[in-house]
């Protein structure tokens, strides 16, 4: 049996095509049309990876509450966007709600499943005990490379399977500027300046949540982000 793909589209026909290609792929799809019943059954058990579109029937911002409500119940659950809203203000606001990816209904079959492809290759990290080689600490900072867990002071981190990537670009070289080339091509998304900076906006969020004082990820202007050494 294929891995469990959930994806939550309020038109039929497109839903269909979407369940039948991905069962081609190989996966295990079902289908959701509104957010409550995705919710009900995602309450009982979430799939491996959610596939869900912005606007669900008479709720215009639908995905985007339920992508806030998956990723409180699990912040490492793989969680793309599909949908015709292709707008910087839509994309920004899925990629601040936690989301790993956003794409819009224009993107091939075959790019879809190269994305999703990418997705579980990085979750599957989070099965492997970690070894020594793996594990980098820098002062209150503990990240361990195959699990995809970080720490700071001892507190876990609820990064998602993106956000994992692109601290861990940041910290393997502390000082080091990382463009935003560099930390797409790390955690294996295309996207623009704007959501990169959205990206690393959130992961700062998470970390001051922690700790009041975190300062650790320094934008230096025109270049990128780099890790400030201890």
């Amino acid at each position: 049996m294929g891995r469990n793909i959930a994806i939550v589209e309020d038109e039929p026909a497109i839903r269909a095509n979407y369940v039948e290609a991905l069962n081609r792929f190989g996966y295990t799809t079902h289908g959701y049309s509104t957010r409550p019943d995705a919710s009900r059954a995602f309450a009982q058990r979430l799939p491996e990876l959610v596939i869900i579109d912005v606007g669900l029937g008479d709720e215009p911002e639908g995905g985007f509450e339920l992508c806030r409500e998956l990723r409180a119940q699990s912040p490492t659950l793989p969680i793309l966007f599909l949908t015709a809203r292709d707008s910087d203000f839509d994309v920004i606001s899925g990629l601040r709600l936690g989301a790993d990816d956003y794409l819009t209904k224009d993107v091939s079959l075959h790019h879809l499943a190269a994305r999703i492809s990418a997705l579980f290759r990085r979750i599957d990290a989070l099965n492997k005990p970690a070894s020594k080689e793996t594990v980098v600490e820098h002062g209150p900072l503990k990240l361990e490379a195959e699990r995809m867990r970080v720490t700071w002071n001892n507190h876990e981190v609820p990064l998602t399977v993106t956000e994992f990537w692109m601290i861990h670009t940041l910290v393997r070289f502390p000082g080091h500027v990382k463009n935003r080339d560099q930390l797409m091509r790390e955690a294996q998304v295309v996207v623009d300046d704007a959501t990169i900076t959205s990206h690393i906006k959130r992961i700062r969020k998470k970390f001051l949540a922690i700790d009041e004082a975190f300062d650790s990820i320094e934008t230096v202007h025109g270049a990128g982000y780099r890790w400030r050494p201890t």
